[in-house]
């Protein structure tokens, strides 16, 4: 149980790290098709989150199940109004006679 724990823990801290220095290495133009696509994984996260929170028991994972719903839920409706904001940038202002 302990070694799965760690080694849970060594995947989460190099992920991390991975992710991190993906991130920053991004040109700003990409930014809008790539929080698209994290929009849609998020949105996989919160459909697996529901089918593990509704299973009906109050259990540890039933929990975790519920909390990561509220997450993943709070991440998909940021990154749409985020992408939202960004694609108003590149719309031509009407001019006013």
């Amino acid at each position: 149980m302990a070694s799965g724990l760690i080694a849970g823990l060594v995947v989460f801290v190099l992920a991390s790290f991975v992710g991190f220095e993906v991130i920053n290495k991004v040109p700003p133009t990409l930014h809008t098709p790539l929080m698209s696509g994290s929009n849609a994984i998020s949105g996989i996260a919160v459909l697996g989150a529901i089918l593990i929170a509704g299973q009906g028991n109050l259990s540890v994972t039933s929990i975790l199940g519920t909390i990561a719903v509220a997450l993943a839920t709070i991440n998909v409706v940021g990154g749409f109004l985020v992408t939202d904001r960004m694609l108003q940038m590149f719309k031509k202002k009407e001019v006013k006679a």
